[in-house]
C-alpha cells in the first residue's frame, strides 16, 4: 500500500503549492531515510522565490539548510545510527570530475545542490547519502540547520587565508555576511562591517561588540587586507576593488546575475587578487559542529522567525522583503 508525505513546492517564482509524494522506501546501501525536523530559510531561499536565483528551474522543493533526524540506514552506514540528530551537507557531487578528484567536492562540475539544481527538504522524509550526514550529540535540530549557513563564511575566509591581525571588510551584514564575521574574528583578523541597513547595522552592534559598523563609504574608511562582499550586488561587488589595500585579496561571497563590472587598471595598479567562494567543504561541516558542541559558537540570536510548513507560503512575502 503506498504511503503519502507532505511536501511544499515552488511552482514559480512567488507560487507555492502543497503536494503529497509518495513515501520513500528503504534506504538502499550507503543511502540514511531521514525525517526532516527543521530548515533555515536564507538568502538562496529567498531568491529562487523571487525570481532572482540563477540556478534554480521550476518546479523545485526547496530546503537545503535541514537539521534532520537518521530514520532508517542501509547496508553499509556505520557512521551513524537510528535516532541520531544531524546536519546536511546538500552538495552532492559526482566524485569523478577534475574539481572531485582534488578535494574540490564544493564546486563539481556536475554538482546538484539540495533545494537548487535538485528537490530539497520541504517534505517530510528523504533519502540521503550517508556520507553527506554530520551527526553531534547534544545539538538541536535548529542549530544543525544552521551549520551550512555558518559553513559559507568559515569556507570564505577560509579562501581568504585570512592571519592574525588583518583588515577584514565585510560588506553585508545578511546571514552570510555574519557568518564571514564570525571566522574573520576566529582567524584574529579585526573586522569591519558595511551595511545600509539601520536594523541590520544595529544587529550586528548588538551582537558583534568588536566590529567596527559602518552605514556608508566614506573618505575616511580605511582599505582592508581582505574585502568580503556578501551582497551579490554587481555594483557593490565591484566597488569592493577600491577597498582593499595594495596586494589585498577580495572575495565574492554572493551571487549575481548581473554583469560585475571592474576598474581593470585600480585592479591592476593594486595588484588585487580576486576570488569567488562556492558552497563549503565536509571539513567546514565537522569544523562548526565542534564548536557549536563546545559551547563557542551560539547563533540562536540570528532566528528570527518561525513558522510550520504549512504557513510558509503566506509568511514568505514579508520575509522576502524584510
Amino acid at each position: 500500500m503506498d504511503v503519502f508525505m507532505k511536501a511544499l513546492r515552488l511552482v514559480n517564482p512567488r507560487t507555492f503549492e502543497h503536494v503529497t509524494l509518495q513515501e520513500p522506501s528503504a534506504p538502499g546501501p550507503g543511502e540514511v531515510l531521514v525525517a526532516v525536523r527543521k530548515i533555515g530559510i536564507c538568502g538562496t531561499d529567498i531568491s529562487g522565490y523571487l525570481g532572482k536565483m540563477p540556478f534554480i528551474e521550476y518546479p523545485r522543493i526547496l530546503g537545503h539548510e535541514l537539521g534532520v533526524e537518521v530514520l532508517a540506514v542501509g547496508e553499509g552506514v556505520d557512521h551513524i545510527k537510528v535516532g541520531d540528530g544531524c546536519s546536511v551537507e546538500p552538495y552532492l557531487h559526482c566524485g569523478d570530475c577534475f574539481s572531485c578528484k582534488r578535494g574540490c567536492t564544493n564546486c563539481c562540475q556536475h554538482l546538484q545542490v539540495l533545494g537548487v539544481h535538485v528537490d530539497g527538504g520541504m517534505r517530510e522524509q528523504m533519502i540521503l547519502p550517508a556520507f553527506k550526514l554530520h551527526p553531534a550529540k547534544d545539538l538541536s535540530f535548529e542549530q544543525f540547520a544552521l551549520v551550512e549557513t555558518l559553513a559559507i563564511g568559515c569556507h570564505a575566509v577560509a579562501r581568504a587565508k585570512l592571519t592574525p591581525g588583518e583588515d577584514a571588510l565585510v560588506i553585508g551584514a545578511g546571514p552570510i555576511g555574519l557568518t564571514v564575521v564570525i571566522f574573520a574574528q576566529l582567524a584574529g583578523a579585526t573586522a569591519t562591517v558595511l551595511e545600509l541597513n539601520e536594523q541590520r547595522r544595529e544587529f550586528v552592534t548588538r551582537h558583534f561588540p568588536n566590529v567596527r559598523v559602518l552605514g556608508e563609504i566614506t573618505d575616511g574608511i580605511a582599505a582592508a587586507h581582505a574585502v568580503f562582499d556578501a551582497t551579490g550586488h554587481p555594483v557593490s561587488m565591484a566597488r569592493a576593488l577600491g577597498l582593499a589595500r595594495f596586494t589585498g585579496r577580495i572575495v565574492f561571497v554572493g551571487i549575481t546575475r548581473e554583469p560585475v563590472l571592474l576598474d581593470d587598471p585600480l585592479f591592476h595598479q593594486r595588484e588585487l587578487t580576486l576570488m569567488a567562494s562556492r558552497n563549503a567543504l565536509p571539513g567546514d561541516f565537522r569544523r562548526i559542529i565542534d564548536l557549536m558542541t563546545a559551547g563557542s559558537l551560539d547563533v540562536r540570536p540570528w532566528i528570527t522567525h518561525r513558522c510550520v510548513l504549512e504557513d510558509l507560503p503566506a509568511q514568505m512575502p514579508d520575509w522576502a522583503c524584510a
